[in-house]
């Protein structure tokens, strides 16, 4: 590879980097050629996933501050650049390393924080960004319900105090 090509790959890399949110580092040994391209569909529009030279990826990777990674950069090596969803991405790496052993998961690092393979599978077990929101919508919701019950509990036990008060005074006179 002629120098020029070697600095043009490391400057893609570094706008690989620097334009996503997660970047997961993958060993590909024995995947074939069809495989590799049933998992970059698998990743859908939100990961793009690419074969990489490792001493390219450590200066880029370097360059861009992603050098948590440089140490799991032994071996071939590919990485799942991420611009969406992060949990759906770590999902469909999950899934197609079940299905193929031979894809293992090395590391990455999500919003700068470095992440073992165990912690990436973990971020895979968490559900969708959507039914979070949702779920958090629906607490947020059930607890504006019981608010308003005790608000309106508050004059109706009032006039309830009140009546009790006036059959009292009734009765007693």
């Amino acid at each position: 590879m002629a120098k020029a090509e070697k600095a043009t790959a490391v400057a893609e890399l570094k706008s690989s980097f620097e334009g996503s949110s997660a970047a997961v580092l993958t060993e590909y040994r024995g995947l074939t050629v069809a495989q590799l391209k049933q998992l970059r569909v698998s990743l859908g529009e939100n990961a793009k996933f690419a074969v990489v030279k490792n001493t390219l990826t450590k200066i880029a990777a370097s360059e861009a501050g992603f050098s948590q990674l440089n140490d799991l950069l032994a071996g071939p090596s590919a990485i799942a650049f991420v611009d969406g969803d992060v949990v759906e991405a770590a999902k469909s790496l999950r899934d197609f390393a079940k299905a193929n052993p031979l894809l293992v998961i090395k590391g990455g690092v999500v919003d700068g924080k470095s992440m073992t393979p165990d912690e990436i599978t973990k971020l895979a077990d968490l559900e969708s960004r959507e039914v979070l929101l949702a779920k958090l919508a629906g607490a947020l919701k059930a607890k504006q319900g019981h608010a308003a019950a005790v608000f309106n509990a508050l004059p109706t036990n009032m006039a309830q105090l009140a009546e009790a008060l006036r059959a009292k005074r009734e009765g007693g006179e």
